[in-house]
């Protein structure tokens, strides 16, 4: 294969997807921030889920999976890349990715994966304040966020981000994951020792099918018809986090830091 030399530096925006239009927004909204924070590299997205991958090439849509994505920057003759994950923290997902583009290191000069959106406590507090501002407190009304979770050992995020918000004076925060811990019991217990049965439900992660189904859902599962079930008045908030300013900011911020130890290790 003849390749271009034309072209020698190139960002790749990695998510792991979601078929659901809503949450396709938050990924949009996040891949258009950081192409500006790219600015003469090429940059290209790819999704790492072969299930949604296959979902959006079945509509018509051509999608690269990071390996095809990597392909195709070393045929046009880019010889830097750096990989940005629009993950939220360094949990299995981004262990593959890391593992993936190990196997493509040797075809460039020089490849790198970027943080998630949450590595250190300065990003906690950072996302913390943000949320804040999103949603000031309500008399009588828990903010309960909700996250996917995860049983890799990243999954302290979720209790730590509570933490943050804590610390910072918000007691109405609660944060809770689908998958892992703190799980709806866990939430549960800490909704029945506080003043007032008002919970306000947003997703802490895109608003795909987790937040549709899983967290604002009719089917007697999701959280809203389970904190209904125990005598809560439960309202939803579908936004995800993509689409948030303070949380666009915080993925530009960890590109361009990682962009600037690119340049100087140049």
């Amino acid at each position: 294969m003849k390749r271009d030399k034309g072209m020698k530096r190139a960002v790749i925006c990695v998510s792991f997807g979601t078929s659901v239009p809503a949450g396709r927004e938050n990924i949009t909204a996040v891949e258009n921030v950081l192409r500006r924070a790219a600015q003469d590299r090429i940059f290209i997205s790819a999704l790492t889920s072969p299930t949604i991958r296959r979902i959006l090439g079945e509509r018509g849509e051509t999608v690269y999976s990071v390996e095809e994505a990597l392909e195709e920057l070393w045929k046009r003759g880019v010889t830097e890349v750096l990989v940005q994950p629009t993950h939220i923290l360094c949990g299995h997902e981004y262990d593959k990715l890391k593992r993936e583009t190990e196997t493509w290191r040797d075809r460039f000069e020089s490849l790198r994966v970027g943080r998630p959106l949450l590595t250190d406590t300065d990003d906690l507090q950072t996302l913390a304040a943000g949320l804040s501002a999103a949603y000031p407190a309500r008399a009588g009304e828990t903010l309960v966020l909700f996250g996917h979770g995860t049983d890799h050992a990243a999954n302290l995020v979720y209790p730590a981000l509570q933490t943050a918000f804590h610390l910072a004076g918000r007691w109405d925060v609660l944060v809770g994951t689908a998958e892992s811990w703190p799980a709806f019991e866990d939430v549960l217990v800490q909704l029945n020792v506080r003043n007032g049965k008002n919970v306000h439900l947003v997703p802490l992660l895109v608003a795909g099918g987790h937040a549709l189904n899983g967290m604002a859902g009719r089917d007697p599962d999701s959280w809203k018809s389970r904190l209904e079930a125990e005598g809560f008045s439960v309202r939803t908030t579908l936004r995800g986090l993509g689409v948030m300013p303070t949380v666009q900011e915080m993925y530009r911020v960890h590109l361009e830091e990682e962009l600037r130890e690119d340049c100087h290790g140049t």
